[in-house]
């Protein structure tokens, strides 16, 4: 298998992306919420074994640059159309977790040629339907809490920084997703709306003890885009690819009809 992480220069030249590209076959496009790269790594490394995974880390997150003129989903969203281009894959499968769930949406819309389907895995990006039901913010809460909302077994699963390099890079990570996706919080108000035009085939995933964005807005979530396929996973939260990996990548390649290429 081979394994390459380098810098991509992207809108001419004025961004560099940190990007892995590791095994062969049909591609995915692996996208990281506000946890980082490292909670795609082992999604993307098993899908690696059969297929190629594209894992970039988004600007301004785990050491990374961000130009200051680069702070919107769109920017995120742009940068990954521009990166397809640049590797010239076709039949692209995009996954997104948390708000890579919302790029991969986002990027579904834009009808790129070069885009087969998405996955989309406890996704944020959709309002909630009620003024009264708000997306948790975990960073506003004690890790303990935090924890239980983000795993179903936050005791096998959960892993703390105990560092405070860990630490600072964790804090990083939060700010990045901030500058991104903080105003209005995680959400966009009219991409509920705008999933009617999807025109990609649309696998959603859900934790069914996800207590970030619970079962109730992944069925509004995927009720939203059309003859889209919602598929819950049981003892899993916001993280399934990570607490039930193996039922996962059962869902994907059912989707797409087999493995890699």
């Amino acid at each position: 298998m081979n394994t390459v992480e380098n810098a991509v220069p992207l809108f001419a030249r004025t961004l560099q992306l940190a990007v892995q590209d590791r095994g062969e076959g049909r591609a995915f496009l692996v996208l990281h919420g506000g946890a980082g790269p490292a909670s795609v790594a082992g999604l993307a490394e098993a899908l690696s074994e059969d297929a190629r995974a594209i894992v970039p880390t988004h600007p301004g997150f785990a050491g990374q640059s961000r130009p200051d003129w680069f702070h919107r989903i769109d920017d995120l969203v742009l940068a990954y159309l521009e990166l397809l281009e640049r590797l010239d894959v076709n039949d692209v499968v995009v996954i997104g977790n948390s708000v890579g769930g919302w790029i991969a949406a986002e990027m579904g819309l834009r009808q790129s040629s070069r885009i087969a389907a998405i996955v989309l895995i406890d996704a944020v990006g959709i309002d909630t339907g009620s003024a009264d039901r708000k997306i948790a913010n975990p960073m506003e809460l004690p890790p303990e809490t935090r924890l239980a909302l983000a795993y179903h077994d936050p005791k096998r699963f959960a892993v703390m920084p105990q560092s405070p390099e860990a630490l600072a890079m964790l804090a990083a990570n939060q700010r990045a997703q901030m500058v991104y996706a903080g105003e209005p919080y995680m959400h966009s108000p009219t991409l509920r709306t705008r999933l009617a035009q999807m025109n990609v085939p649309a696998l959603v995933i859900w934790g069914v003890s996800d207590g970030i964005t619970d079962l109730e807005y992944g069925r509004r979530y995927a009720e939203s885009i059309p003859n889209s396929r919602f598929e819950p996973i049981e003892e899993a939260g916001h993280f399934p690819h990570i607490e039930k990996l193996n039922k996962v990548l059962g869902l994907i390649y059912e989707f797409i009809g087999g493995h890699g290429d």
